[in-house]
């Protein structure tokens, strides 16, 4: 199997990041280039329609196969800034158990909500 396809899928995805973190950055829009950059690709999937063994689909088929890899940059963030999270602890352990339940509350809004919905439905 010859590795053209998957380059040139892997070509297409960075090539998506960088037109999304170019547009954030020009336009001045809060959300995250590579979220945008995203969501062009999933445009570029819509409109090309590839197939199975198309590098658009294998390539990012075979970055979710080693996902668990993209995590060791995070890890050794971690270990290199030990010290200043020792040093912060409680604010992060308050922001995480504060934003922990803030989603958990507004779930269960929007779950009550939805089914009340589905209840009042004829």
């Amino acid at each position: 199997m010859s590795n053209a396809p998957v380059l040139r899928g892997l070509l297409a995805l960075l090539t998506c990041q960088l037109v999304g973190e170019v547009l954030v950055r020009l336009s001045g829009v809060h959300v995250p280039g590579p979220v945008v950059g995203m969501l062009l690709f999933v445009v570029v999937l819509r409109l090309r329609k590839p197939a199975e063994t198309s590098g658009l689909v294998t390539a990012p088929s075979l970055l979710l196969r080693h996902l668990h890899l993209l995590f060791i940059p995070a890890g050794v963030g971690i270990v290199v800034y030990l010290g200043t999270i020792r040093d912060n602890a409680w604010p992060l352990a308050a922001g995480l158990w504060i934003s922990w339940l803030v989603g958990f509350v507004v779930t269960a809004l929007v779950a009550s909500a939805l089914l009340r919905f589905v209840r009042e439905r004829p």
